[in-house]
């Protein structure tokens, strides 16, 4: 757990902590990341590194095609381009947070704040695990299908996680008791 919160600090947001360089696609060199990581007094090999990112539940770590770079599939703080490319997404994504900041989300929609996208799952239980990091969980619907319509992308990271460069309060409403999108009802279908 320590050695994969210490990948995801330096990937995602101070590779300056150790004096690692990532390319402007976010990927850095394995054995850099070693060496760094031991002249830094963090015991990583390359067994633990492969370990974490093989055990990462979130599969947060994508190793190239040799083996020989490795980088974070999202989550980024620093500037990155993870030559994303928007996909058709499902008419339904959700996102989860803690309770007290629905108010003020429903208000002002979803937005990066510190990263480069809004993270959305494509099911209520991985949002509602999200949303338990934040207190008491509630789930967000996101109309996603509708927000594809009227021109904003989604995209999908290396590890199945949608992204969104925001998402208006327009496009946001709490789950129904059902869980069922609450605009499903509606004769426009919104």
């Amino acid at each position: 757990m320590r050695l994969s919160r210490f990948v995801s600090r330096v990937l995602r947001h101070d590779p300056g902590r150790i004096g690692l360089h990532l390319d402007p696609s976010g990927w850095a060199d394995v054995p850099e990341l070693l060496a760094r990581a031991a002249a830094a007094g963090v015991p990583l090999t390359r067994e633990r590194l492969d370990a974490v990112v093989e055990q990462n539940d979130k599969q947060r770590f994508a190793l190239s095609d040799d083996r020989s770079r490795i980088r974070a599939n999202q989550g980024h703080s620093i500037t990155v381009d993870l030559d994303l490319v928007p996909v058709p997404a499902p008419d339904v994504l959700y996102h989860g947070t803690g309770h007290q900041s629905v108010g003020a989300i429903l208000v002002e929609g979803l937005t990066p704040r510190w990263r480069h996208h809004v993270h959305l799952s494509g099911d209520p239980d991985t949002a509602a695990a999200v949303g338990r990091r934040h207190g008491r969980p509630v789930v967000l619907l996101v109309d996603a299908g509708r927000m594809q319509a009227d021109g904003l992308s989604l995209y999908r990271s290396a590890n199945g996680v949608w992204l969104a460069d925001a998402v208006p309060p327009a496009y946001l409403r709490r789950t129904d008791v059902d869980g069922r999108p609450p605009w499903a009802d509606t004769a426009d279908g919104r």
